[in-house]
């Protein structure tokens, strides 16, 4: 928006002028509030009262009352699906429904509802020309359907099977009694719809029950003569005993054949063992062995003796030589054992072998005999399923009599429905609501009212104003080097030199640095632009020129700490980025930069980027604390790694303990890590350690932001090169602070 003088100029709008503009047309608002409330209230009271009863319908299955246990019919135990509750909705709004309400109700004597009983001159008139039939000619039932449906209301609650049935009248006690008489009707003729279904059945199946029972009586005797005559014996409700036989012949025909295969193979194992010459005492049939126990156990003591006579005897003592021998023969004695053993199970496995030739000859004869009795099942099955089926049938058929003939009175066939709430007369109407009513309309006449002023004001202007533009930033002088003599220019242009920041002995390397090390000592030396034996040669030059200021008191530092925090409290970055050529002497003004500003009452926040960890040193309490390295890794929260001051009313956030290789891949997110700090901080200062302009660039994408050099000790050539990569990479201009405490405004463009 732009303000009419000045089209280019920007305006914001003036919130104070749009209630200063409402409060001056007060009275005018209040009046027509008033006014129109009033006029509400009294149209309000004129109108005619209604009034509003409800009932509610519960659609359920309902089982007889007289039905016994087990008999109720499946499809009471169905759940009703929404489909038959609106199917039921359209029953209740059905015109035979209504027409019998309305005659039990007598509604037509009722001008309410029927107000042809009493019609106009006009009416009459049309009547009697035959322009109009006559509407007393209509039965009373049919004259009041339309005024009744308008004042009904039939609708299913939702995800329920409730049913509510709302009536509006004049008369309260007719508000009541209309939905309960609609859900009477409504439930009786259900009930009777059920009865009129439960007689037919009844009578339709009394014939058939008695056929059903000739024809089991006769398909259950030709099962009977069927079984006998063939010999089909049952020995259980699913065999008979040729199956039986079969069964316990396969099964104990397949016990001796693994029976058998068990003999064979360990005897094959222990043979095995003994013609290989291995040992045969791990074997399970050898092991388990009485015999086999008792040698390994004499053995084992005879090893023993040997064991503790070879400390005292020598190898060829008569003692030792017998027990020598004593241990063959054992193993001797073992391996004979193994040997019996090994033929004790092939006896075995021969006996099991004419075992299993037994069980297959008996086996054969059981199939034969199964085959033949197969043959006399097939016609024995389909007469039991005759039977069977004729039996179900005469069951069911049975089953539904009963629930038939108990159901045949009237009380025992209730509907699927029931009441849960019953209408009851209203005592206060439902419309109109006077006190609603007119407070609505002077609510909605004082807010409307304030809304037009308010667009009034903006239309034409005096509710807005314009922005002021901030002022450009005031550069302050810059003290430029005059040369007294002229310098020749170099005979050869300067050769390039390799930029890289001064590194303290421990070879801390900043963390936004320590991916990219092997880039950084490869990287291309940028191209000199300040000879540092001109710059030298230029300042010995003012010096000599002005001895008046050289014997005057010489000047405070003007980069001191007190000056950079004046400066950077006046201006509008938020983020401010600590570069230290010399290490953790810079680091360490930075961080009294950061103490100075929270003494002048800013919120700041410190970030260690050094990678030495000195300011993490400086103000945290321990060095094991959660910092950025664990915010870029995604392992932390803000809240996590945000840690106050150990001296001050400043919050730090350390170096962390991290991966910093891991970390730095997300080093592309500092730049929103920064603003998002900056909404909350007043200064956020990032200290990056001796990091150079490719690292600075990699961390502050957006947002404006200043760059403190933090140099205790500056050397002339080093800060030439140091602002000239920072130049090349779009930073001309930078903030020097090498210490003190003058107030006074640092910059080095001038530098």
């Amino acid at each position: 928006m732009t303000a009419a003088g000045n089209p280019s100029q920007d305006v914001d709008i003036d919130l104070a002028q749009l209630f200063r503009a409402v409060w001056r047309r007060k009275g005018r608002l209040l009046a027509a509030t008033v006014f129109v409330a009033g006029s509400a209230f009294v149209v309000a009271s004129l109108m005619a009262p209604r009034y509003e009863a409800e009932t509610r319908i519960l659609i359920e299955p309902r089982e007889p009352n007289l039905t016994s246990p087990g008999t109720a019919r499946s499809d009471l135990q169905s759940v009703l699906d929404e489909q038959n509750v609106v199917s039921q909705v359209q029953l209740l709004t059905s015109t035979d429904l209504l027409r019998r309400v309305a005659k039990n109700m007598k509604l037509y004597e009722r001008s309410e509802f029927d107000p042809e009983t009493n019609p106009s001159p006009l009416a009459d008139i049309l009547v009697s020309l035959g322009l109009r039939n006559n509407p007393l000619e209509i039965q009373p039932e049919d004259r009041v359907l339309k005024t009744f449906l308008e004042h009904l209301q039939v609708y299913p609650v939702e995800k329920s099977r409730v049913i509510g049935i709302q009536f509006t009248s004049k008369d309260p006690q007719l508000a009541a009694g209309v939905p309960n008489e609609i859900a009477k009707v409504y439930r009786s003729l259900q009930s009777g719809a059920k009865l009129d279904n439960t007689s037919e059945a009844a009578r339709w199946l009394e014939p058939e029950i008695a056929n059903l029972r000739e024809k089991v009586r006769a398909a259950e005797k030709k099962v009977a003569d069927y079984r006998a005559s063939s010999g089909l014996l049952r020995t259980s409700d699913t065999s008979d005993i040729t199956t039986t036989q079969l069964n316990d012949i396969t099964v104990e025909l397949s016990k001796v054949r693994a029976e058998r295969a068990n003999a064979v193979a360990t005897a094959q194992n222990v043979r095995a063992a003994l013609k290989a010459g291995r040992s045969t005492e791990t074997l399970d049939a050898v092991a388990s062995s009485p015999v086999i126990q008792r040698l390994k156990e004499a053995e084992g003591n005879a090893n023993a003796q040997l064991s503790d006579l070879q400390t005292t005897l020598l190898d060829s003592h008569p003692r030792l030589k017998a027990l020598r021998a004593q241990i063959a023969g054992i193993r001797q004695q073992i391996a004979s054992e193994a040997q019996k053993i090994a033929e004790g199970l092939e006896n075995q496995a021969g006996l099991y072998q004419l075992r299993e030739a037994q069980l297959d000859q008996q086996l054969n004869q059981a199939k034969a005999e199964s085959a033949r009795a197969g043959d006399d099942q097939v016609g024995l099955n389909a007469l039991e399923r005759e039977a069977t089926a004729q039996r179900d049938l005469l069951e069911t058929y049975l089953a539904r009599y009963r629930e038939a003939s108990s159901r045949l009175d009237k009380d025992a066939s209730p509907a699927d429905a029931r009441v849960i709430s019953t209408a009851i007369a209203p005592t206060t109407a439902s419309f109109p609501k006077v006190i609603p009513i007119t407070i609505v309309a002077g609510v909605a006449t004082l807010v409307l009212g304030s809304v037009i002023i308010m667009l009034a004001e903006l239309f034409s202007g005096r509710a807005l104003s314009p922005i002021a533009r901030p002022a450009a930033r005031r550069e302050d002088e810059v003290v430029e080097i005059e040369r007294t003599e002229p310098v020749e220019a170099p005979s050869a242009p300067p050769q390039p030199v390799v930029i890289g920041p001064a590194r303290k002995k421990t070879e801390a390397v900043p963390a936004h640095l320590m991916v990219a090390e092997v880039d950084t000592r490869l990287a291309a030396a940028m191209e000199r632009a300040v000879d540092a034996d001109m710059l030298k040669a230029s300042a010995a030059d003012v010096v000599s020129n002005d001895r008046q200021a050289l014997e005057e008191p010489a000047p405070e530092d003007d980069f001191s700490v007190s000056a950079v925090a004046d400066y950077l409290a006046g201006c509008q970055a938020q983020i401010v980025f600590g570069i230290s050529p010399t290490g953790d002497d810079g680091s360490t003004l930075t961080v009294m930069l950061a103490r100075e500003l929270g003494e002048r009452g800013q919120k700041v926040l410190v970030i260690d980027m050094s990678g030495s960890g000195c300011p993490t040193a400086l103000m945290a309490g321990s060095r094991d604390l959660p910092g950025i390295t664990e915010l870029l890794c995604g392992e932390a929260a803000f809240a996590d790694v945000i840690h106050p001051d150990r001296l001050s009313s400043v919050d730090l956030i350390p170096q962390g303990r991290a991966d910093v290789r891991q970390a730095m891949r997300g080093a592309d997110r500092m730049s929103m890590i920064a603003d998002a700090l900056a909404d909350v901080y007043d200064t956020v200062l990032v200290e990056c350690g001796p990091a150079d302009a490719q690292g600075v660039a990699r961390l502050s994408h957006s947002g404006i932001h200043e760059i403190v050099l933090s140099a205790p000790e500056p050397d002339t050539s080093e800060l030439a090169e140091i602002m000239t990569a920072f130049s090349k990479a779009g930073y001309d201009d930078l903030i020097l602070m090498t210490g003190g405490t003058t107030p006074k405004r640092p910059r080095t463009r001038a530098a």
